[in-house]
């Protein structure tokens, strides 16, 4: 198998860890900065050229990060335009990516979810904070990322306050009832396929309700319910990925999902848990296309 690996650091753990899985099973494996890549569109002949070369690849693996998005998922798509099988797709993790649109396909779906509120005009603030149950609540910036951008208030005064400096700078926010009783705690949960692989519980540091590792958090390996497992891979199935780390809030009435990342890091989910996360990917992929080789033969 040809594998190619997008990503802008081949040092990164998760990416350092694909390539030793890839190549201890034998296969060709290649880091490319999907920054660097170019395409073309021509008709019956669409290309992905990365330093002059067009690239040929059997399975492609993305690791794009949230500020890239938008050019990451067109990469994405153009090798997906050429046949080439996506571990995720890249309408999938634009989804992923979108935190209001991937709330709002969940709603749809039986998992749990804290009361979320959205709204554009100042003047809706009190409605919006109603809505969701009053404070305490958490708010959250639509493009924030591990843990940046989240802030808990305990009032009324306190909630209209951070709304309105957010909304000053033309910022998108997420309101969400505070979960009290998961306080400085949640479950990430790595689902590849239909399955999850692996799961640790994330606190967080004294005084600090985020539990975010990149926050200071600590991970610990932790046995999920039936319940939590069904919820992670339904998440997952929703927003149509294939790979997601699904984060998860013990509620006093089931499994609440917070949010489900495309990108998911390994580093902290492997050395608590154990699981050979990276190793499990690669086998995942050699089994897709095991599946795919035989339509292709005979649609060619």
């Amino acid at each position: 198998m040809k594998l190619g690996i997008l990503s802008r650091a081949p040092n990164l753990y998760s990416t350092r860890r694909l390539v030793e899985a890839a190549e201890l099973r034998g296969h060709e494996v290649r880091v490319v900065d999907y920054l660097r890549c170019y395409m073309d569109i021509t008709s019956h002949n669409p290309q992905v050229i990365y330093r002059g070369e067009s690239l040929e690849f059997d399975a492609v693996v993305a690791r794009i990060a949230p500020v890239r998005t938008f050019y990451g998922t067109a990469v994405v798509r153009q090798f997906e335009m050429m046949g080439v099988f996506t571990v995720n797709e890249s309408q999938a993790i634009s989804r992923s990516r979108d935190k209001l649109r991937s709330l709002q396909i969940l709603s749809r779906t039986d998992v749990g979810m804290p009361r979320t509120g959205f709204a554009y005009a100042t003047q809706d603030i009190d409605g919006l904070i109603e809505s969701v149950g009053g404070p305490p609540l958490v708010i959250k910036l639509l493009e924030g990322t591990q843990g940046v951008g989240v802030v808990l208030v305990e009032s009324k005064s306190a909630a209209r306050s951070v709304i309105d400096a957010f909304r000053q700078l033309e910022a998108n926010i997420l309101i969400q009832e505070f979960i009290k009783e998961s306080r400085g705690t949640d479950v990430r949960c790595l689902v590849i396929g239909n399955r999850v692989v692996a799961a640790v519980e994330r606190r967080s540091v004294d005084g600090e309700f985020r539990s975010n590792l990149h926050q200071g958090g600590e991970a610990h390996h932790v046995k999920l319910t039936a319940a939590e497992r069904k919820t992670a891979r339904m998440a997952t199935k929703a927003l149509g990925l294939e790979f997601a780390g699904v984060d998860i809030l013990r509620s006093d009435r089931g499994p609440l999902v917070l949010e489900v990342n495309s990108s998911p890091g390994m580093q902290g989910v492997e050395a608590a848990s154990g699981v050979d996360v990276a190793g499990m990917m690669i086998e995942h992929v050699e089994k897709k296309l095991a599946t795919l080789r035989p339509h292709r033969m005979a649609s060619a």
